[in-house]
């Protein structure tokens, strides 16, 4: 990577701070790699998303609409040396950035403009991308962890009809991904490069919406955990996944369907790595938007309420009910780490409602111990002539000499809720192994989630396929939709004989003389001694069981377990419902399910009908 230790400024440096690579995820926690809890206190240093002025006599916010900013480097460099940013970044408090970056930034060989880096000499007639690698060098250099956030396609400001609003608005999802993949194989062996944030406010362009599950060109649920399996298996597995809910769907005008779906549909359709422990969910919020206000003012604008116009109590039932919730409940499919990835506000903001909606969700993270991340942490306070101009938002704001303002200096009343929240009381020290809970989902697509499945290849040529993750086994499925539920419970346990391969079962030879646990149904048994990984399907028709070896020896005696006629799953919803809306079955978390019963009686078709479920000891 180039050198970004070139002789500037002198600054104090606090040491790196203590933790160790790589992040992983227990339950809602990001832990580092020694188990010790690591919470994202973050702030985005954006710039090579598409916001520097090249231009460099207007302010910043208005270079941010003016499209006059295609360098895409983060800001700043121009003005103030980067061992200085970084002083001001620990003295924020911050252990972490989230970097953002354009798909244009990743291919363009055109340097910067040497008045860009004016202020760090040593970066003169780098690319932006070579600049991208100095910085992450010098961030991580300095104990900072950084995700790296694919924020725009094209490097201009987001986000409204520009061009950015999906993943593939430029290019196709195959594409997007294999940028994706170039990213995380180009800093693989920078340990403190710890996460890929997909992609930033999906959203509807003029015609169309994202959609969480449909199966087309515009599933963002499919297209997050596409791009997820192939970091994890051809470039980085060890980066966390961040995968930000949808941000925008509909017309935002009062009659017509509209809102903020955020990561709500998580709660019925959440996602499986190919290697389990580092699913991150986020979502941004701002006063200025709603859970069905876009944030337009004038044409487009609706009359649903800001959420800076909700009482303290409407909105942390809002936060809960959009994003918080997967983090604030335990045990389930979506469980994850929630991170607020961008929220912020003016200093310049004198609303009695705006202020106290800065005040409160500041307070709800504290509260909530939620890793968060500020927008903006660098801006402008003077053009390059010295006028006032610049963006009153960034926490740090440079005039054109480098001087600083913002919330460590004198007057910003946004530095007694940073503060608080940078400061307040938070869960430390080692979190204990959780065991997971996953959806396999066969609504469109294969969905095998093993690598020591995929390396079987096409198991059942002409069916749908689904697999658990390596290390859990199939304890739940629907009688219907052909959505199963995978986990390590209750001990976070890999019950595999290490080495072993799964064995694909397709009649009933392992149904014991006697032992015809579902009478007149067809059955796929495990031979014994082995577990369910896996299963597959023909339309709605089971057509395999995949059976993996245990270590150990498994319990014997049975119960067979129905669902055909309702939810049959057990108390205290252990896993959530993985189903939605159709009848589904669930071995007790103390045992793991043995074989698979189906019948062809009209109108079902061979769907799943019922589980053998044997005690795991």
């Amino acid at each position: 990577m180039p050198d970004a230790s070139a002789a500037g400024p002198s600054a104090a440096r606090k040491p790196a701070a203590a933790w160790t690579a790589p992040l992983s995820t227990r339950g809602r926690y990001i832990v580092d790699a020694d188990g010790k809890r690591f919470r994202l206190k973050s702030g985005n240093w954006d710039g090579a998303q598409g916001s520097w002025n090249g231009a460099g006599d207007i302010g910043d916010d208005a270079a941010h609409h003016s499209g006059q900013n295609s360098h895409g480097i983060p800001l700043g460099l121009d003005r103030v040396h980067i061992a200085s940013l970084l002083h001001d970044f620990h003295a924020l408090g911050l252990n972490s950035i989230r970097l953002p970056f354009s798909n244009e930034m990743v291919h363009s060989a055109a340097p910067v403009p040497d008045a860009a880096v004016a202020a760090n000499p040593q970066l003169r007639g780098k690319t932006p991308l070579q600049i991208f690698d100095a910085v992450i060098a010098a961030l991580t250099a300095e104990g900072f962890a950084v995700v790296l956030n694919n924020h725009t396609n094209s490097t201009r400001w987001c986000c409204g009809l520009d061009g950015n609003e999906r993943w593939n608005s430029r290019r196709t999802t195959r594409q997007w991904a294999d940028d994706w993949v170039f990213m995380a194989r180009r800093y693989q062996d920078n340990g403190r490069v710890v996460g890929a944030d997909l992609y930033n406010e999906v959203r509807r362009d003029i015609w169309d919406d994202p959609n969480w599950g449909l199966g087309d060109n515009h599933d963002w649920q499919a297209a997050a955990q596409e791009a997820a399996d192939r970091i994890q298996t051809e470039a980085n597995p060890r980066l966390l996944l961040i995968i930000e809910g949808i941000n925008w769907t509909g017309v935002p005008v009062d009659g017509l369907p509209h809102g903020r779906p955020t990561l709500t549909p998580a709660r019925t359709l959440s996602h499986t790595l190919v290697r389990s422990g580092k699913l991150v969910y986020s979502a941004h919020f701002y006063g200025y938007t709603g859970p069905h206000h876009s944030g337009a003012t004038g044409v487009g604008e609706t009359s649903d309420p800001r959420y800076q116009d909700l009482t303290g109590d409407q909105l942390r039932a809002v936060l809960n009910d959009q994003a918080f919730f997967v983090s604030a409940e335990s045990g389930q499919h979506f469980t994850a780490p929630l991170w607020i990835s961008e929220f912020g506000i003016g200093s310049d903001e004198s609303g009695t409602a705006a202020r106290t909606w800065f005040a409160g969700l500041t307070d709800y993270l504290a509260a909530t111990d939620t890793d968060f991340a500020y927008w903006p942490l660098v801006g402008w306070s003077t053009d390059r002539q010295g006028r006032p101009a610049g963006d009153s938002w960034a926490l740090l704001r440079y005039d054109n000499a480098g001087g600083r303002t913002g919330v460590l200096d004198g007057g910003d009343w946004r530095a007694v809720a940073w503060h608080r929240l940078t400061t307040a009381p938070q869960r430390t020290g080692p979190v204990p192994p959780t065991p997971a809970w996953h959806m396999l989902t066969l609504d469109h697509r294969d969905f095998i989630q093993s690598l020591s499945t995929r390396a079987l290849g096409d198991w059942d040529s002409g069916a749908r396929k689904a697999a658990c993750p390596d290390g859990e086994r199939l304890i739940g499925l629907s009688h219907t939709q052909g959505r199963g539920l995978c986990t390590d419970a209750p001990t976070a346990g890999d019950l595999r004989t290490p080495g072993s391969a799964p064995e694909v079962v397709r009649d009933e030879r392992y149904v014991p003389a006697g032992g015809d646990w579902a009478p007149g149904y067809s059955k796929l048994q495990c031979p014994e001694r082995h577990f369910l990984t896996g299963y597959s399907l023909r339309g709605t028709k089971v057509s395999a069981a995949l059976c993996m070896p245990a270590r150990a020896s498994l319990g014997r005696a049975g119960e067979t377990l129905w669902f055909d006629r309702g939810d049959h799953r057990p108390p205290g919803d252990p896993g959530g419902d993985f189903a939605h809306g159709h009848y589904k079955g669930q071995c007790p978390t103390d045992a793991y399910a043995a074989g698979i019963a189906y019948t062809s009686r009209l109108g079902h078709r061979g769907s799943p009908d019922a589980l053998l479920c044997r005690p795991l000891s």
